[in-house]
């Protein structure tokens, strides 16, 4: 017998229909012998529409009382997966985020899980039952209610697998697993076998909304092996996990885009050795996720840093570099709309150099600029314009060997 843990992401709970589905895969799960403890997402755009209300409501209402309001949407589906769950002739128990002990820290609206006291859940696993427990939510050393942000119940699933020593952490979604990239905009996208944690966390933060990498990098810290399953549809999924064996001795692995990209360019008179500290430290203040940097300093020519940022950070970041100019010591700023970073991801780019050139080649190939450039050990990122992304997307899938024979 062993323990598993099954989360439902929302599309996979969005109508009695697929309440239904997730109940009859909990009892096949059952059926095997093994203890289950179910996660549950918001049903469908749950979620969205609570944001809304309370918008009508009142447009600035506090953190406090919108994670009150949120955490009611997964609370509805945790109650009636465990009706339904009944409803197949299995005992099962619903529980809140803080009723399995999940314990965060005393953060409204993106709270990260501190600890998971999950003597009850375990207990209620070890009876017999079908333990149903909300994800996306707990609750702070003082009682108060907290959410984690989003892809949240996500990190509560791992974070209760971790804490109840489940074999697996199976992740159900609307997809058949991970693909090398997005199926919808390229159709030669195959889906994996296996991936490794750090190629998983790549492909996570570059935007793949399939895993939040929050959960991604919780599993690697403690070595909880993931999957990626479908909930419609039979299927083994993509296991996630520390070492993986190479399909096909691919050396790039996936290909993952994000739009509404924007590049900030700050320009300098003369060049001030503390400016980078003080303008990133100024955005990190205010919440401004930065990702690539470029900084210029030459000989005749004007000192400037640019850097990427998402376009939903962007008003943000424009109020901030105004309201401390003076300050931050810069000329002035430029930002450039309308781009997308596009990234190749693959463990096997460590023992294997010249991959970067291949990559910058094949744009070249297919005429499509490179504005800005990230690398690590496992991924190589370039920023481009937005309507060259599925040209580029489409001829690194192939050139890269990774469209489906």
């Amino acid at each position: 017998m062993e323990r598993i843990v099954m989360k439902f992401g929302g599309t996979s709970v969005a109508n009695p229909e697929r309440i239904a589905r997730a109940a009859k895969l909990v009892q096949d799960e059952v059926s095997r012998g093994n203890q289950v403890a179910v996660i549950v997402s918001a049903m469908g755009k749950t979620t969205d529409d609570l944001l809304k209300l309370a918008v009508e409501v009142n447009p600035k209402a506090g953190r406090r009382e919108l994670d009150m309001l949120l955490a009611t949407g997964e609370q509805v589906t945790a109650s009636l997966l465990a009706m339904a769950i009944a409803a197949q002739g299995l005992e099962a128990r619903s529980y809140t985020g803080w009723q399995a002990g999940v314990t965060t820290e005393s953060v409204h609206g993106n709270a990260r899980i501190e600890q998971v006291h999950a003597d009850k859940v375990v207990s209620t696993l070890e009876s017999g039952a079908v333990a149903v427990i909300t994800g996306f939510q707990g609750a702070d050393s003082s009682g108060e209610l907290t959410t984690l942000g989003r892809g949240g119940s996500d990190t509560s699933a791992v974070a209760i697998a971790i804490a109840i020593d489940a074999a697996i952490c199976d992740i159900y979604t609307d997809v058949e697993g991970v693909f090398t990239t997005d199926p919808r905009l390229i159709g030669q996208a195959k889906k994996l076998e296996e991936i490794s944690y750090d190629e998983m966390l790549e492909i996570a933060n570059l935007g793949a909304g399939v895993l939040h990498p929050r959960a991604v990098e919780f599993a690697k810290n403690h070595q909880m092996p993931l999957r990626v399953r479908p909930a419609h549809m039979e299927g083994e999924g993509t296991i996630i996990k520390e070492e993986i064996d190479l399909e096909n001795n691919l050396i790039v692995r996936g290909i993952a885009f994000e739009r509404d990209i924007i590049r900030i360019t700050v320009m300098y008179d003369v060049p001030y050795n503390g400016s980078l500290a003080n303008i990133f430290t100024a955005l990190a203040d205010h919440h401004v996720n930065v990702d690539i940097i470029v900084q210029t300093i030459m000989e005749g020519v004007q000192p400037s840093v640019s850097f990427s940022i998402k376009k939903e950070d962007f008003a943000e970041a424009i109020n901030v570099l105004e309201t401390e100019k003076e300050a931050l010591g810069y000329n002035r700023a430029d930002f450039e709309v309308g781009l997308a970073k596009v990234s190749i991801v693959g463990s096997g780019m460590v023992s294997n150099p010249g991959v970067a050139a291949q990559m910058f080649e094949i744009l070249r190939s297919a005429s499509v600029p490179v504005k800005m450039v990230s690398t690590s050990e496992i991924k190589v990122s370039v920023v481009i314009p937005e309507s060259d992304m599925e040209i580029a997307v489409a001829a690194l899938h192939k050139q890269f060997g990774l469209d489906n024979d």
